[in-house]
């Protein structure tokens, strides 16, 4: 081969080359392979294998709002509602936490409709900045109250819900809507919240609309349980559950929250009774352990009588650890701070801990009382899981 034979061969090379590198840059992209939600854990040790992860969150709920006409009347400003004196108390507890959640039960259908009070209940979308501004950031709406109003009622809630970014779970404005599970991420932990009632009053559920409100169908809270573990590190599930005024969990109770932990639920938070009933870990038979409060009682509303007056804010510490690619979830250190509402201050959520200062009669010693009444059954204090 020539000298001028060998430097056409190099040149034509070279022109090959360039040509080859601009076509691969000017070429789509392959869209990535979908991911699978049937392997989600491994998926995340995959993405974080490459160095070790740790982090904590803090879930902070509360129990029953249940705004009758005297607390609204209470809040009345001219045209408007202002809830947040109600609240001013009790909001560092509740801003301090990185998650937290209520249960809202009645539903924030608006004055427009009119509002009202027991038996069938409708509150005013000033509620719903309250609990906005107090660091509320999801509520449950799964309870015998949803449907007082019938479906404009909730539709308004969930329009004004979505409006000023709080989330909602239990009850839905249409079938697509029913079909999303509300997940919230702090500190690198997915928290999923799931919702469910024992029933609505005897208002029927429209029967071409089965998904406007969840009912406790074991079955169903299974699958979704199931559904909901595949895109998230912690489950909780509400349950509007167990007997009106009784202060100790029934049987029935017992065995639906441990079905529920069973189908892999971590977090249990319980509502209905307006009284508190106590909390304690639950290990399930096949091994899977959860955390319970039965009854979180009432946080907000005009009910009588010292136990119905008393709520409370509970809160647990999540764990997450991610070690040579091995995810561990870990729940621990549940705590709870008892609440009183006075009736002689415009409704003022106070902890209990103070309420003498705002005359509760022997408020210490009420305290005392809840805080055993609350903590009698725990007698673990950690439990841990590991994907």
């Amino acid at each position: 081969m020539n000298k001028r034979t060998l430097l056409i061969s190099i040149s034509s090379l070279i022109l090959l080359s360039t040509l080859l590198l601009f076509w691969f840059n000017q070429a789509p992209s392959e869209s990535p392979t979908p991911l699978s939600l049937s392997q989600p854990h491994v998926l995340k040790n995959q993405q974080l294998s490459a160095k070790d992860f740790k982090s904590t969150a803090t879930l902070t709920a509360i129990g029953d709002i249940l705004i009758h006409s005297l607390v609204y009347n209470a809040a009345k400003t001219g045209n408007s509602y202002d809830f947040t004196p109600m609240l001013s108390e009790v909001k560092p507890y509740l801003t301090s936490a990185d998650l937290t959640f209520a249960n809202q039960e009645t539903m924030i259908g608006g004055k427009e409709i009119g509002l009202s009070t027991y038996p069938t209940f409708n509150s005013p979308f000033e509620l719903a900045d309250a609990l906005k501004d107090s660091g509320i950031d999801i509520v449950s709406i799964s309870n015998n109250h949803t449907l007082d109003r019938g479906e404009q009622a909730l539709l308004n809630a969930t329009n004004y819900f979505n409006k000023i970014g709080i989330q909602y779970t239990g009850a839905y404005a249409s079938e697509e809507d029913s079909k999303i599970i509300r997940t919230v991420k702090r500190n690198g932990i997915t928290f999923s919240f799931l919702a469910y009632t024992y029933g609505t009053n005897g208002i029927p559920i429209p029967k071409e609309k089965p998904y406007i409100v969840n009912l406790i169908d074991l079955p169903k809270i299974t699958n979704d349980i199931n559904l909901a573990k595949k895109i998230s590190d912690v489950v909780v599930v509400s349950l509007h559950f167990g007997n009106e005024y009784q202060r100790m969990p029934s049987e029935e109770q017992k065995q639906v929250a441990k079905h529920v932990i069973s189908a892999g639920a971590d977090l249990i938070l319980g509502h209905h009774p307006h009284v508190l009933q106590p909390m304690e870990w639950v290990e399930a038979d096949n091994g899977h352990k959860g955390f319970v409060v039965y009854s979180l009682g009432n946080f907000l509303s005009a009910q009588k009588s010292i136990y119905r007056e008393i709520g409370g804010i509970f809160t647990i510490t999540t764990r997450k650890e991610v070690k040579n690619g091995i995810t561990t979830i870990s729940l621990d250190s549940p705590s709870f701070i008892s609440t009183y509402v006075s009736r002689a201050h415009n409704y003022k959520v106070i902890p209990l801990e103070k309420a003498g200062q705002y005359g509760l009669s022997g408020a210490k010693g009420i305290y005392d009382k809840i805080t055993n009444h609350m903590n009698q059954f725990l007698t673990n204090t950690k439990i841990a899981q590991s994907d």
